[in-house]
């Protein structure tokens, strides 16, 4: 590893050179960012796993930049091209822009125009002119008249060579790095409905006739343009004006006055149209996109983190109901571990409307099966099968709770569901699925394909390999800061603890269907092809609630067992004693436990767990009801206020469901009194809040809501308004006499 690459990442992120490098071996041994954020931070000067994640990260492009170097010199040192000031340069430059710029030059090409008019003979009389010295041009264009290479004006001559220089000026790395500069900074998206597809069009019609600067577009319009543009509905351009494009090219080409001179600005116009224009849009489009499926990435995956961490039920009997009308409405009745004891299904809704009879069933299984929660999926039918339940005078106890069930249907048909419940069909699934999440959302939601959870923003059209990498990030980040219960868990969870994997996770539960359950941790080593090392990095993430050692079911990490051991001997207590004790605790001195390997770091953490032993880090349960009688948008009037919960957060806003079968939006603008930048600096995925009616437009099943204290208040205007166009920047002219200038030209052209 360079470590020039340690110094630049260690500046990147404003932490020591040591902290990366130590970073860098852990991960290159194997340990993951949650291991290594949790269990090593004497190793990296306790990192967090953002820290670790941007680490793993940013060495990874520096080493694909390695590569491609590589590969690079060895291509123009077949060539026999490679000078010392070259190689310079190529070992200097910091991106793959940059190093794509100095290889163009050298890069095998096809048969181009320049190409086609130096087999012509005409590269000695590009050269003359782009020197721009004064000669007679005409004259010497004459001297390359040659029939037999299909030469026969003075012009085809002038324009061969104009072909050539347009190459040399696209080739031109210092050039072209202005010229992306130029595109990024002053360029403009500008979308317009193809014509005649208005009508078809319609739901891009905020994008009919839209400019804005490329770079300040935000992410979910840049996404929507270009997708209105793939589906054929709008035409979209991102470039700056062409005049300042030209002018620039100019300023750094153009050095006389003369008749030479005026060729060369022909070459300029032709290599901007020609070549360097559909170059830097394709890089700018490209930089959009890239730093657009960013910002969609980050939205998507931090509102994947708060619904996988929302708040559990718990191990409680649960009767879930996945609604309906004409068919029915799925019902089953899971026991405390999420296991299947009963499935039927009921019609208290249209047309059917057995009502008592349904009633009376429901009431059966509740006491039956002693169920302490009912849940009911928030689709088609829901509000009215809620109504239903909540009025059959069922025990105060038991809980009815709305549960979101986008992606259940995903889950019923997919091969996961199967496995599972192989004698069961798609609608039982579906209901398990819906009172699972409600026990737990974390363990039943990593059975999903994150992207079929509904949360996201343009999902699909963004990246979708640094989309899967940053969800499953997310969802190993999300079940080891859990912790899971190896005797219980499925082999999709345990499939995201650190060190594990698919193929482990699925050894550990046939050695525990085969064996019963671990009794130890150290007993996971006896799975087969689970070694040492994913020992190491799994086993403080793992669970085993009532066995003889109680430091297995925290998260103190076995390779830490003697240290607690020996706190425990040094007071004359058990181990089980001191965590249960805070007087006990309190008498522990941690600097005498300090060691090479053990530094106060981790002895903080150990006694922060001996405190709360496997405590779950999630919110407490807390159940939500929404306005009773009103169920569909025709009972949604202007001015209304009404609970709602959130369901998916934007870079623009957060959608809320309040119980009506359509979210409503609150835009950015109607979050919060004050201004703010980010939705969320306000709200979080799953929060409970209040909101007011804005607008409800049934024909769109569009509803505007507000989250401000007075939202009818009238709005002081805030002065400006409009878009404004920006003017590009002027650049200098280089400073120094003619001559110096011809010079610089030169120099920078190698010509």
């Amino acid at each position: 590893m360079n470590i020039n690459h340690y110094l630049k990442i260690a500046e990147e992120l404003k932490i020591k050179q040591k902290q990366v490098s130590d970073t860098i071996d852990l991960l290159d041994e194997g340990a993951t960012v949650p291991f290594i954020s949790r269990y090593r931070k004497e190793v990296t000067g306790s990192l967090d796993e953002v820290q670790v994640s941007a680490i793993r990260d940013r060495v990874q492009q520096l080493r694909d930049l390695d590569k491609r170097k590589e590969a690079i010199l060895k291509s123009i040192k077949e060539q026999g091209k490679l000078t010392p000031e070259l190689e310079k340069k190529l070992d200097a430059a910091e991106t793959m822009a940059v190093l794509e710029d100095l290889y163009l030059p050298y890069k095998p090409k096809r048969r181009t125009k320049a190409t086609i008019a130096k087999e012509k003979g005409l590269e000695p009389l590009a050269t003359r002119i782009f020197s721009q010295e004064s000669f007679d041009v005409m004259a010497e264009a004459k001297k390359y008249i040659d029939p037999e290479k299909e030469v026969n004006t003075e012009e085809e001559a002038l324009a061969g060579a104009r072909d050539i220089m347009a190459e040399w000026i696209n080739e031109n790395a210092e050039l072209r790095i202005k010229m992306r500069k130029l595109f990024i900074d002053e360029g403009k998206f500008v979308s317009k409905v193809i014509p005649g597809k208005e009508e078809e069009a319609i739901k891009y019609k905020d994008y009919f006739d839209w400019t804005e600067p490329v770079k300040t577009a935000p992410s979910h319009r840049v996404l929507a343009m270009r997708r209105g543009e793939k589906e054929l509905f709008l035409m979209l351009d991102s470039t700056p004006e062409e005049l300042d494009a030209i002018a620039l090219m100019e300023k750094m080409v153009v050095v006389e006055n003369n008749r030479a001179a005026e060729q060369v600005k022909l070459a300029i116009k032709d290599c901007y149209k020609r070549l360097l224009k559909p170059s830097m849009e394709t890089e700018v489009r490209l930089y959009s996109k890239k730093r657009a499926d960013e910002e969609a990435i980050k939205v998507f995956t931090e509102n994947l983190r708060q619904l996988l961490l929302g708040a559990p039920l718990g191990e409680q009997a649960v009767l879930a109901i996945d609604p309906g009308f004409r068919t029915g409405c799925k019902t089953v009745c899971l026991g405390p571990q999420g296991q299947l004891l009963h499935y039927d299904a009921i019609y208290p809704n249209e047309p059917q409307k057995k009502i008592a009879e349904s009633g009376a069933l429901v009431k059966h299984w509740v006491e039956k099966y002693d169920i302490k929660a009912i849940a009911i999926g928030n689709g088609t039918a829901s509000r009215e099968t809620e109504s239903f339940v909540k009025s059959l005078g069922l025990p105060k106890h038991v809980l009815v709770v709305m549960v979101n069930e986008s992606g259940a249907s995903i889950y019923s048909a997919s091969q996961v569901a199967r496995d599972e419940f192989p004698d069961h069909d798609l609608t039982v699934r579906g209901a398990v699925s819906i009172g699972r999440r409600l026990m737990d959302p974390l363990a039943e939601l990593v059975k999903i394909d994150a992207k079929s959870i509904g949360v996201g923003q343009y999902q699909h059209d963004v990246d979708q390999a640094a989309l899967n990498n940053s969800l499953d990030d997310t969802v190993m980040s999300c079940v080891n800061a859990v912790g899971v219960e190896i005797n219980t868990a499925s082999k999709e969870l345990l499939t995201y603890v650190s060190g594990l994997g698919p193929a482990l996770a699925a050894k550990i539960v046939e050695y525990r269907n085969e064996n019963g359950p671990f009794k130890s941790r150290s007993e996971i080593k006896k799975v087969p092809r689970l070694g040492d090392k994913a020992y190491e990095q799994a086993a403080g993430f793992l669970r085993i609630r009532g066995a003889k050692n109680p430091m297995d079911a925290s998260a103190v990490h076995p390779e830490s067992y003697a240290v607690v051991e020996k706190m425990a001997k040094d007071i004359n207590a058990k181990v089980s004693e001191l965590m249960k004790s805070d007087e006990l605790r309190e008498k522990i001195i941690l600097k005498n436990y300090v060691s090479e390997t053990v530094g106060l770091p981790t002895l903080q953490d150990i006694m922060s767990e001996l405190s709360k032993p496997g405590r779950d880090p999630r919110e407490t349960f807390e159940v939500f009801n929404f306005q009773e009688g009103v169920n569909e948008m025709k009972d949604l009037k202007v001015g209304m206020k009404l609970p709602g919960i959130i369901t998916n957060i934007t870079n623009f806003g957060a959608f809320v469901d309040i119980g009506v079968h359509q979210d409503g939006l609150v835009h950015l603008s109607n979050m919060a009194d004050r201004y703010i930048s980010d939705p969320n600096e306000v709200v979080t995925v799953n929060q409970k809040v209040e909101v007011t009616v804005m607008e409800v437009d049934t024909a769109r099943k569009r509803i505007g809501l507000s989250m401000k204290s007075d939202p009818f208040a009238e709005k002081k205007p805030t002065g400006g308004g409009g878009r404004r166009e920006r003017k590009p920047k002027e650049e200098k002219e280089p400073e120094g006499d003619m001559a110096a200038k011809l010079a610089l030209l030169k120099g920078k052209f190698g010509k």
